[in-house]
């Protein structure tokens, strides 16, 4: 059976590794390579969107990044349970007008036994920025 280190259940140590890893998945920006975190039945709630599988992940990612240009994440670990991260998260991006954004939010993640998240809850909020208001240059 195939693992996604670290497992669950989680300490402070292995919970920051996992938001870490997470976060440069994300700023990749590969969605084959973020749909391997998840499991193949992964159920997402995206800001008003529900996604279901790596598919639909995939599919998601590729069309979020195209309207998203230049985005950068940061993630930081909120709380954490024996099987469950909640993470607070930022990032930047901008249109493909030069319209610059910040979008906060949270997440809250469950994860199996074999460290595959299987369920993903993300609500969001942008802001528009001015450019030389930008953190992640």
């Amino acid at each position: 059976m195939e693992q996604k280190l670290p497992l669950p259940p989680f300490t402070w140590e292995t919970a920051l590794q996992k938001v870490q890893l997470a976060e440069d998945a994300w700023n990749s920006k590969n969605p084959e390579r973020v749909a391997l975190a998840y499991t193949p039945d992964t159920e997402w709630r995206n800001r008003d969107r529900f996604i279901n599988g790596r598919q639909e992940v995939i599919e998601f990612l590729t069309k979020k990044w195209e309207k998203e240009i230049d985005y950068r994440l940061k993630k930081e670990l909120w709380a954490f349970t024996d099987n469950r991260i909640s993470v607070r998260f930022e990032y930047e991006w901008h249109d493909k007008d030069g319209n610059w954004f910040r979008s906060y939010g949270n997440e809250m993640w469950e994860f199996d036994v074999n460290g595959f998240m299987k369920r993903r809850f993300s609500s969001i909020n942008d802001l528009p920025i001015d450019s030389k208001s930008r953190k992640f240059v």
